[in-house]
């Protein structure tokens, strides 16, 4: 679908880029969404609020063009100033502050998880789609480099038919932070269900199809949690394929980040994909050759019947991870140049999955969708 504001404002990809408005300057906005929106040609970071003064001081130092604000409102009262308003604040906020930009008349980008309940994303996505406007998610992990080969693999076949796919995205952090993310007021919608099995369910929709039943295992393991910080979630996809995703922020001996058995053979891939601790670096995209490139040393391998911890299987170049690629297609998208990368309808589906497994963890049962 084509989307009104900015495409009406400009023509090409070559023409002004579009203004965006950043909401929240914490990790999410200045570690991802910041860097990230001001490397793609044909966006400009315009703004930022956050209401901290030592966040407005960096934004100021990181991007001395951008205007920090310390109110959303003030930036709906420049709605026609602007294209676009990304919302990197609290999950809890989600919600309302992307209802109060649809309405604004703004195009919106959402961090994940867009929502607390698949109603609510849908909700944003019909309003969307009545003012027509773009609301996407960001769901960068489609674009990291294991994930980019893994597709690849199975377009070409390489594996044959996909039977089980293991997903993992563990840590040790033996203690816990504190903060909103690991809250358990059911309201912050915090703990790594929510977090991190966003992103693994996210990817395991994308691969293999629609689950139709999902069972999960959620505890809080360390001492003084609230929120669950130790969880795996079974999916069955009608295509078949099984899925086993584990996140877990209490894992003191790390798995591997995907293992994929097929009919012809399996891929197994250790390690993390680098762009997000280059970002927390303060590396940028564009300012060097080899962004999103992995040593040779961390490629996955592809075999059957061998240890790849032994050396077994034959070891896969892994291709570049690209978080850049996802605001290049934002901005493409609302200049009617290609369409949503990811969609509001994807992240209910994913969040019907994110109940499902609560439900199943609740109630130890398997749920049907």
């Amino acid at each position: 679908m084509h989307f009104r504001n900015s495409v009406a404002k400009v023509e090409g990809m070559t023409a002004t880029p579009l203004r965006v408005g950043l909401i929240g300057y914490g990790l999410a906005g200045s570690v991802f969404h910041a860097p990230l929106i001001a490397a793609t040609e044909g966006l400009a970071l315009d703004t930022v609020v956050t209401s901290n003064p030592e966040r407005q001081q960096q934004a100021r130092a990181e991007f001395p063009d951008v205007t920090p604000v310390a109110a959303p409102e003030e930036l709906f009262d420049r709605a026609d100033e602007l294209d676009l308003v990304v919302i990197a604040s609290p999950n809890k906020t989600h919600v309302p502050l992307a209802t109060a930009a649809l309405k604004a008349g703004l195009p919106v980008v959402v961090d994940k998880p867009v929502a607390g309940t698949a109603a609510e994303a849908r909700e944003l996505a019909a309003l969307a789609e009545e003012r027509g406007l773009l609301l996407s998610v960001f769901q960068n992990r489609r674009w990291d480099n294991d994930f980019l080969t893994l597709r690849r693999l199975l377009a070409d076949g390489e594996l044959g038919d996909a039977w089980r796919f293991e997903s993992r995205f563990e840590r040790w952090r033996p203690r816990p932070k504190g903060g909103w993310r690991e809250s358990g007021d059911p309201a912050e919608i915090g703990g790594l269900l929510y977090d991190l099995g966003s992103h693994v369910i996210d990817q395991a929709l994308v691969l293999f199809g629609p689950a139709t039943e999902v069972y999960a295992e959620t505890d809080v393991r360390r001492a003084g949690a609230e929120a669950d910080d130790d969880t795996f979630i079974a999916l069955t996809h009608a295509s078949g394929v099984r899925s086993h995703l584990y996140v877990s922020a209490t894992t003191a001996q790390l798995g591997p980040r995907f293992r994929v058995l097929g009919s012809r053979a399996g891929y197994v891939k250790y390690g993390l994909d680098p762009q997000e601790a280059a970002l927390r670096e303060g590396s940028r995209p564009g300012t060097t050759a080899d962004w999103g490139a992995e040593d040779e040393s961390l490629w996955g391998r592809v075999g059957s019947g061998e240890s790849p911890l032994s050396g077994g299987g034959t070891p896969v170049p892994s291709l570049p991870g690209d978080y850049p690629a996802y605001y290049a297609a934002v901005a493409a998208a609302l200049r009617g140049a290609g369409p949503n990368p990811v969609t509001a309808w994807e992240a209910a589906a994913a969040l019907d999955v994110l109940e499902a497994a609560r439900r199943s963890a609740r109630d130890k049962v398997t749920v049907t969708l």
